[in-house]
């Protein structure tokens, strides 16, 4: 069941951050190029339909996983085991993943079509890449235990 669950929360995160890094290094710059939100807009509708169950996924397996490596919820604080501090590593890179693509979702892409491509909007598309990016990295760690 383990590896099961590890390969899912796996393969959701390549579809997470594989989907972030295309959308930053190819879609975007074309977009900026073009001063048209279009291809972010197209990008990110089709994108959504498969990123965000992934995250979801992510998310229910991480909580496993968590459970399984410490035990209780509660070890998760136990600021004197290294693993703790990596789940709380994986907590806030949520936290703050996911106030970004609310405000994102809420406040800024209903805006893209009669405003075009704001620096807010940049920032929130590579500010959610690099996030995407340090969850791998911290998920890396809790197998190698460091760098």
């Amino acid at each position: 069941m383990y590896a099961a669950i590890l390969m899912t929360h796996i393969l959701c995160a390549t579809i997470w951050t594989g989907g972030h890094l295309v959308l930053a290094l190819t879609v975007l710059p074309k977009a900026l190029r073009n001063k048209s939100p279009e291809a972010v807009i197209a990008f990110e509708s089709g994108f959504e339909k498969i990123a965000l169950p992934a995250l979801f996924v992510q998310v229910i397996t991480g909580l496993w996983l968590s459970n399984n490596l410490l035990g209780d919820s509660s070890q998760w604080f136990n600021m004197k085991n290294p693993l703790s501090h990596l789940v709380l590593g994986k907590l806030m890179l949520l936290s703050l993943t996911l106030i970004i693509a609310m405000h994102a979702r809420i406040w800024l892409m209903p805006k893209l079509q009669s405003h075009g491509l704001s620096k807010a909007f940049v920032f929130h598309i590579l500010s959610v890449t690099v996030l995407s990016v340090l969850f791998v990295v911290v998920g890396v760690l809790f197998r190698t235990g460091g760098f």
